[in-house]
């Protein structure tokens, strides 16, 4: 098993067409995953590596199935292309735009949660369940198949520490970026309740980062709810307040924004915290058993 796609999963690629959309769509169709449907306004009754193109988002979903999309519109028109998505009643969302303005990504999570859709992202590398399916830019050579899952902010942090996780034979189930923020879809406590009730995780991996109280949200989920074992690694622990660190999420603003507050937090809850990636693959191999 695996949370959010699998084998079953059928996509749709918003602006398949587009030099990125089509590019993302082979290396996807050619990792295994159902790619059914496209949709570009203006493009529809066309084909690319047979794929069918449509107009509108509806009539993709009509006439193909498709259950999960992966959107690569650009910032200005993301939010107008999610709830095309989301008005077309497709579950799970994946919006792939970096710098999406604030006020149209809280429509869009309003939107989304009124319908009882999964969004992930912005700002997103998509999610993977190696061996099954992939909805996004994950690299496919670096995960294997297994019973880590994994929850990050950061695309590169992910493919680092799954590259390692690989190395050493450790699989993942699913890995679950939700983006670099300032505002998410699916934040990390409820990636974690998938994990927890998902037979195919055994032990879960969160990689978190400066900035904002999520991390503490997770830390309490997992004292309270979690019986996995979940091993954390908080990065920019020298991040001075009133900084930002790469993401438009990662700003340091509090102590509780600080990486300190969050691993003690983290600790706490029963976490075990790693300080590298190699640590954290030694933690994970220790918990996994």
């Amino acid at each position: 098993m695996a949370i959010l796609i699998d084998r079953a999963t059928r996509a749709l690629i918003q602006g398949i067409t587009g030099e990125v959309g089509s590019f993302q769509a082979k290396i996807m169709q050619e990792y295994g995953t159902q790619i059914v449907a496209g949709v570009t306004p203006g493009k529809g009754g066309k084909e690319i590596y047979g794929i069918p193109v449509f107009d509108f988002v509806d009539d993709a979903v009509a006439q193909c199935g498709a259950n999960a999309a992966l959107s690569f519109a650009p910032a200005p028109s993301a939010a107008e292309a999610a709830m095309e998505a989301i008005d077309a009643g497709i579950p799970l969302v994946v919006v792939m735009a970096e710098g999406v303005p604030d006020r149209d990504m809280l429509a869009v999570i309003h939107s989304a949660r009124l319908r009882g859709v999964r969004i992930i992202g912005p700002d997103t590398p998509g999610v993977i369940s190696p061996g099954k399916c992939k909805l996004g830019v994950h690299p496919g050579r670096m995960f294997v198949e297994g019973w880590v899952g994994v929850v990050s902010k950061s695309g590169a942090l992910s493919y680092e520490v799954c590259k390692n996780l690989t190395q050493r034979r450790l699989g993942q189930s699913t890995v679950v970026g939700i983006g670099g923020g300032p505002l998410w879809g699916m934040r990390q406590v409820e990636v974690l309740r998938l994990f927890q009730d998902d037979p195919a995780t055994r032990v879960v991996v969160l990689l978190g980062e400066v900035g904002g109280t999520m991390e503490q949200e997770a830390a309490r989920y997992i004292r309270s709810e979690m019986d996995k074992p979940v091993v954390a690694m908080i990065v920019g622990r020298s991040a001075p307040r009133g900084s930002q660190m790469g993401h438009a999420g990662a700003i340091v603003e509090g102590d509780e924004g600080l990486a300190l507050s969050k691993i003690d937090a983290l600790k706490d809850a029963g976490a075990r915290i790693a300080h590298s990636p190699a640590e954290l693959v030694d933690l994970v191999e220790f918990a996994g058993g």
